[in-house]
């Protein structure tokens, strides 16, 4: 009897702290904040986890799981429980409204003009007496965006260049910014010996253009969202600080296959310099704005917010060839319920025969391509494994559409 509960208790030890390290496991990992849409309620998938209304800012009816309706409180609490006994964590729950999107996965051409002009470069230059790099003596570095010359703005690469031609060797004042931080100085021009004109050792780019896939399209405002993440210069690998931009379409023409080591690519061409949209932001998470009509006739379909995403099947929707969009099975390997990255919120394999003979993987170009399951929008492709181009990472559609619904109410803002 003796030796029985020797190890009963042994056993009732190793349970425990299996227990607890399972529960500090999910206080480290589970978010403190989810998204829930109106006429749903939280339930959390991972890990065995359920989620009951707290009594702290709750609404009245506190019963667990319970849905809230759009005349409810917007947001509320939630205590997280893990096999629906042992509390976890208390988290905020925000209620959005019940929003359905056209998945696309349609090309798309992006024309992006740059608010300012980005410092992608500076040279040495030489001059009859010595060699002189004027941008890095007045303290211009790579990435800085040059907004103003002598007070006036600027947003072409030729106004600089003709302002520091017509300087006759006097100080040029710029103004520029760095690390969202507004500075000046003055750039001293150096005559050139090679043609005799003045210079200031500048390398600028004020446009870019490229191809990617729209994710979703909202047909109720006509906005959009796509890549998954943001459009960043080539050189300075920043963020591309836009003043306008343009959607075109595009069709797709041929495939530089992936493989381990070197990312392939989608290669197609502008159908058409007539634009079919606008651009109304680059960001982290994407580029978005306004399509004039919805490019595919795709049914409309229910977003899921990240709770409901789970591992296993799935399926990608995608244009390798033309403009016509085919969906691709797929799986989620794994799910970053944390929130410590924006953009890098899942791992999804290709496991489609056809697609994998046909790209390798994933291949640039494809950002932005939806990711399905269940039939709800789960995320879009981002990034790529260059080890591995079978994989890459996700972002979660909800955080597009979150930034998507901000930026359409701040454009609704200024226009009323």
């Amino acid at each position: 009897m003796k030796q029985f509960f020797r190890i009963l208790g042994i056993v009732s030890a190793a349970v425990g702290l299996m227990l607890m390290a399972l529960l500090t496991f999910a206080q480290s990992t589970m978010p403190d904040s989810y998204r829930v849409a109106s006429e749903r309620s939280l339930s959390v998938t991972a890990m065995g986890m359920t989620a009951r209304i707290a009594a702290m800012g709750a609404p009245k009816d506190s019963a667990a799981n319970t849905s809230l309706t759009k005349e409810q409180d917007a947001s509320y609490q939630a205590q997280l429980m893990l096999f629906d006994t042992i509390p976890v964590k208390t988290v905020q729950v925000d209620v959005v409204p019940e929003t359905k999107v056209i998945p696309c996965g349609t090309p798309f051409g992006i024309k992006m003009f740059t608010n300012g002009v980005v410092v992608v470069g500076t040279a040495d230059l030489d001059s009859s007496t010595q060699t002189v790099n004027p941008a890095a003596v007045a303290g211009i570095k790579i990435g800085d965006v040059i907004t103003q010359v002598n007070g006036k703005a600027v947003s072409q690469n030729e106004e600089i260049a003709q302002a520091i031609a017509d300087s006759g060797g006097k100080p040029v004042d710029l103004t520029f910014v760095r690390d969202k931080k507004v500075l000046h100085t003055s750039l001293i021009p150096v005559k050139s010996s090679y043609d005799n004109t003045y210079k200031g050792g500048l390398w600028v780019r004020d446009s870019t253009a490229g191809i990617g896939t729209v994710t979703f399209f909202c047909p109720d405002d006509k906005s959009f969202g796509g890549l998954g993440h943001g459009i960043c210069d080539n050189d300075t690998r920043d963020l591309m600080p836009m003043k306008t931009g343009e959607i075109v379409a595009v069709t797709i023409n041929g495939v530089l296959k992936g493989q381990q080591g070197a990312a392939g690519e989608l290669r197609g061409y502008f159908t058409s310099n007539d634009p079919v949209g606008d651009v109304q932001a680059n960001l982290e998470t994407g580029v978005y704005g306004t399509l004039y009509t919805s490019p595919v006739q795709h049914e409309a379909v229910d977003v899921a917010m990240k709770q409901e995403i789970k591992l296993g099947d799935a399926q990608i929707l995608a244009t390798v060839d033309g403009n016509t969009p085919q969906y691709y099975d797929a799986q989620i390997q794994s799910v970053d319920y944390s929130g410590t990255s924006t953009t890098k919120n899942m791992v999804v394999r290709i496991t489609d025969p056809d697609l994998l003979k046909r790209t390798g993987g994933i291949v640039q170009g494809m950002s932005g391509s939806p990711i399905l399951q269940d039939g709800k929008l789960i995320g879009a492709v981002t990034h790529v494994f260059l080890n591995d181009p079978t994989q890459g990472y996700g972002i979660f559609a909800e955080n597009m559409l979150a930034v998507s619904r901000d930026l359409h109410q701040q454009f609704l803002s200024k226009v009323s």
